[in-house]
């Protein structure tokens, strides 16, 4: 059975072992510098592009394998494709979703303005009858 290595130099909980380093040199010799970025943090794990891009690129490269012959390369495009498919679809429904929603909001606004000019309308026609 195979058997790990164990590692030469062991991270210690403490903060990796810096015993020599002191106070504010020690915080400072932690932080990282971003002299070379402009200003906005990587995330290598998202794509910037769009839904409608992926489903686009991979329908397109799916169409290249095709041609090429590879069966397997045309599956996982196809698959892929259905995924930004599936998330297409899924924006879209929570979009009608959306609007319908504010539209049931905007007529319920409407019926309780209505409701309170008419509890209005009511109220100075009992203080008219009063006087």
């Amino acid at each position: 059975m195979f058997q790990r290595r164990q590692r030469r130099f062991r991270r210690r909980p403490n903060g990796g072992g810096h015993h020599h380093l002191r106070g504010d040199d020690h915080l400072q010799s932690r932080q990282r510098s971003n002299s070379f970025t402009n200003g906005q943090i990587r995330n290598n794990f998202r794509t910037t592009q769009s839904a409608e891009k992926l489903f686009e690129k991979y329908s397109s490269l799916a169409k290249e394998a095709i041609s090429s012959g590879d069966k397997t390369l045309v599956e996982n495009y196809l698959q892929h494709a259905d995924h930004f498919m599936r998330i297409i679809e899924e924006k879209n429904k929570n979009r009608a979703q959306s609007k319908v929603e504010a539209h049931e909001k905007v007529i319920v606004e409407e019926n309780r303005i209505s409701e309170n000019n008419n509890t209005n309308t009511k109220q100075e026609e009992v203080v008219k009858e009063k006087d």
